[in-house]
């Protein structure tokens, strides 16, 4: 079995065309670990392709925000003027949609996948630290999730906790060769706003009979996401931050 896995596409359609372009065909699931809008100028296309084409999709932090379940004064500024920028465009059946999502961990054949972590579905895992807790609470050997935006994860192996580190800049991929006697925690990274000072898009792909997980990193126009920003009337800082992958 080969799934696609995306995460945090926040809206953001040529960074989602890129990625689908990049990773072909052949896949058996389309999993997406949950934020499929905020922050960018692209929702309801964003939101079609994920309807149609995920089999498996949970709820993120800003599709609670837009659809009205979370509480707004966790959110900043400029997330939250996203957020009523982005409800203002979806319709009566796509905020239902985003108010259904259910919520991570959820268990499917091959993995568990999560917004943020098994614990709190809006809790920031970015450290050894953070990430320590989360493995004492696997139901199976590997489990992805986003909230993020950092592309890499973590590992368990006989109690020692190490890191997964993201696609090199001068490279496309890393492939992560799964260990029978190992736990993983693999973030795919952001598809719509990058935060580990890489732009490119990022996403992963599992293959059950390789027992692989492949990270993988490619460019799309962030100029054209940052003009769609600035035309919509989104923060500008929202087109900034894009070409720094920041």
């Amino acid at each position: 079995m080969r799934a696609l896995i995306l995460s945090d596409l926040h809206a953001n359609w040529y960074a989602l065309e890129a990625v689908l372009k990049d990773a072909g065909s052949g896949f058996d699931q389309i999993i997406c670990c949950g934020d499929i809008v905020g922050y960018n100028p692209h929702p309801v296309q964003v939101l079609d392709w994920v309807r149609t084409n995920c089999k498996t999709v949970i709820r993120g932090n800003h599709d609670k925000l837009v659809a009205g379940l979370a509480d707004p004064e966790w959110f900043n500024e400029i997330a939250l003027a996203a957020a009523v920028w982005t409800r203002q465009r979806l319709d009566a059946s796509q905020l239902a949609y985003l108010s259904a999502l259910p919520q991570g961990p959820l268990v499917l054949e091959h993995f568990v996948i999560w917004h943020g972590s098994p614990l709190d579905e809006d809790e920031y895992v970015t450290a050894v630290s953070e990430a320590r807790p989360c493995f004492q609470h696997f139901d199976m050997a590997l489990a992805f999730f986003g909230h993020t935006h950092l592309q890499g994860g973590f590992f368990s192996r006989y109690g020692r906790i190490g890191v997964l580190d993201p696609v090199p800049t001068s490279e496309k991929e890393t492939v992560i060769e799964l260990q029978p006697d190992s736990l993983y925690m693999v973030n795919p990274g952001s598809i719509g706003q990058p935060r580990d000072d890489d732009p490119r898009a990022a996403y992963a792909i599992f293959d059950s009979e390789q027992k692989t997980v492949t990270l993988r990193r490619v460019a799309y126009p962030v100029q054209q996401t940052a003009e769609d920003i600035r035309r919509a009337g989104l923060p500008s800082m929202l087109a900034q931050r894009l070409f720094y992958g920041a």
